[in-house]
């Protein structure tokens, strides 16, 4: 969803929607969208933001169309620039922007609840890390000076572990490369295209991370329906310009076998069913808002769903996790006290 700019950095979702909100209010206000593009210049206080408007307003002033406009510029997503056309086609340019807003926002929303749910466990797992480390490199020498100074030293477990951070600290330039190659791994998963299709590939191979990815592609799709159809599109066009939202190559066979039972000849809630995209409640709600004239509505009350299950779900993993990890970081610690204090209490019961 992210295009990059003349500057090198990328629109997030939030920017796209800020702009599509700008824009809305403005044509909704009466003003031309050339003229709000010149109200919204004079506005700015980003000199990273000028360039761009200008580009759009040079255009704007040779075309007289917000499409052209922005589709020379090579900025902004060509989902947003095809919906643009749509309305100014239709004349809805005002109501497209508007539901432009809102799926954006919720394309923020998704992201930041993913984002949440991996962020947490990864701080805390670090965090754990170092604990570790820290006991295992300084805090067990001192104890080993303790045990020679009783004319005795660590055996069994405790020696096994005194050993394990004498080599982390020998070979400390090893275990700093393996944690810079993770660094770089986890930035590679997280902002590269390759690298999220990679982590996505493997995140399918588990039922409770497929589960998610299936969710957050659903959810994506029944908000660009909901936005296509309600512009005035047929769900054949609908579906083909969601089908460009779509960046999951195992939602994308759902899909394209969708495309084919419409082909075919059959209704689009059918379709959905049949291909797997909705099912149950939301095959459901879906056949009665085609049967009802209002699919548009529907596809976004299933899009809101869709989120709020994403939500939730990362919810609940937060709130599994942080109580596991720290009983896991609280056992670990007592494990390497323990070995140490218990060889060290019978040594002094025994003085």
């Amino acid at each position: 969803m992210k295009q990059t700019n003349a500057f090198g950095k990328s629109f997030s979702s939030i920017e796209l929607a800020s702009f599509c909100g700008q824009v809305a209010l403005i044509l909704k206000s009466g003003i031309s969208a050339l003229e709000g593009l010149n109200i919204m210049l004079e506005d700015t206080f980003s000199p990273e933001e000028e360039p761009i408007l200008n580009a759009l307003i040079d255009s704007m002033q040779e075309t007289g169309s917000l499409y052209q406009a922005l589709d020379e510029t090579k900025l902004f997503p060509s989902y947003m620039i095809h919906m643009v056309q749509i309305g100014e086609e239709t004349g809805t340019l005002d109501e497209v922007m508007a539901a432009l807003q809102t799926h954006y926002e919720r394309e923020d929303a998704v992201s930041k609840s993913i984002r949440s749910a991996v962020t947490y466990p990864m701080i805390m797992t670090g965090m754990m890390v170092a604990v570790i480390i820290v006991l295992l490199v300084k805090v067990m020498p001192i104890f080993n000076q303790v045990f020679v100074q009783l004319g005795s030293e660590m055996t069994g477990f405790s020696r096994m572990l005194m050993n394990m951070g004498t080599a982390i600290n020998r070979y400390s330039i090893v275990f700093i490369a393996l944690l810079i190659l993770a660094a770089v791994f986890i930035l590679y998963g997280t902002r590269t295209q390759s690298g999220r299709n990679m982590c996505r590939n493997l995140g399918y191979k588990f039922s409770f991370s497929r589960a998610v990815y299936e969710e957050l592609a659903s959810c994506r799709f029944a908000s660009g329906m909901a936005l296509t159809l309600s512009s005035g599109l047929n769900p054949e066009r609908s579906m083909e310009l969601v089908d460009s939202l779509n960046d999951d190559p195992h939602f994308q066979k759902k899909l394209n076998n969708c495309q084919s039972h419409i082909n075919d000849g059959k209704d689009l809630t059918d379709a959905l069913f049949a291909s797997g995209i909705f099912t149950g409640m939301y095959a459901r709600m879906a056949s009665i808002g085609s049967k009802t004239g209002s699919m548009d509505q529907v596809m976004d009350t299933i899009a809101s769903l869709y989120q709020d299950n994403i939500d939730n779900r990362m919810n609940n993993i937060l709130a599994t996790l942080e109580p596991t990890l720290v009983i896991l970081l609280s056992l670990i610690v007592g494990v390497i006290l323990l070995s140490v204090m218990l060889p060290l209490m019978g040594i002094m019961s025994s003085i």
